[in-house]
């Protein structure tokens, strides 16, 4: 009796050795590594770049090509290059507006058939058709200079019949802050928008750096945001630079057609 119990107490005793042996063992072995989860980028904002004034030369289609975002092209219509500019940058995935000059405060500098206050509506109707024409694929339109004709609603009456009878949106470059544009686009039920924030009106990276960081501010508080740069090389290697940075930061590039309203 006596032996079947010292039996049995030694058999207990060698399973919790050998049970507290496989613990330790388990807690020694390598744990397997948990498998890493890249986090998704928090959304911040929508923002549209439109690269203005082409036309005059095809020096710079080469960096469109790598850039590999979004973008809106406001192609001038009387320039030496302006409809093979226009044919390459949309051939390029690139969303193109017709970039249509209007009459500045200033009065000088005027690209050939500018819009003037002083025309009657059937010259502004015959030269918007005649520049739309020259720019195939137009989606929209934005003013060249204009600070006198924007602040115009006349002649911005006419100029608006015109692109709702097409069925364009246009783009407000908003260089003076007497513009009537937005209120009448409202009023004509027009696709509008508006530019925020111009990126190089000085042609120097750190400067174009910075106002692409207020873009980015802006996106962030509002939602969306639309920045205007030129055709030059120093904003469009920016440009090149900082745009998948911002992309990483979960702000989203889009044409400028995805934010009129």
């Amino acid at each position: 009796m006596k032996h079947n119990k010292l039996k049995t107490i030694i058999i207990v005793l060698a399973g919790l050795m050998i049970a507290e042996g496989l613990v330790i063992i388990c807690l020694l072995l390598p744990r397997p590594k948990k498998p890493l989860i890249t986090p998704k980028p928090v959304a911040q904002g929508r923002i549209a770049i439109v690269i203005d004034d082409w036309g005059y030369h095809q020096d710079t289609i080469n960096i469109i090509s790598q850039i590999g975002y979004p973008l809106t092209a406001a192609v001038l219509p009387g320039v030496s290059h302006s409809a093979e500019v226009a044919n390459k940058l949309h051939s390029l995935g690139v969303e193109i507006i017709l970039h249509l000059p209007m009459e500045p405060f200033n009065g000088y500098g005027l690209e050939k058939n500018t819009l003037l206050t002083s025309m009657d509506s059937q010259k502004i109707s015959k030269i918007i058709a005649d520049d739309l024409a020259r720019i195939r694929y137009s989606k929209g339109v934005s003013n060249h200079m204009g600070s006198k004709l924007t602040s115009d609603p006349k002649a911005m009456t006419v100029v608006f019949k015109e692109l709702k009878k097409r069925k364009l949106y246009f783009l407000d470059s908003f260089v003076t802050a007497n513009s009537v544009c937005a209120d009448l686009a409202k009023k004509m039920q027009l696709e509008f928008a508006r530019r925020d924030i111009f990126l190089d009106n000085i042609e120097d990276p750190a400067y174009i750096r910075q106002q692409i960081l207020k873009l980015k501010r802006k996106a962030r508080a509002y939602g969306r945001a639309i920045g205007i740069g030129h055709d030059r090389k120093v904003t469009l290697q920016v440009l090149k630079e900082v745009m998948p940075e911002l992309a990483k930061e979960g702000y989203k590039f889009v044409f400028l057609s995805e934010l009129v309203r």
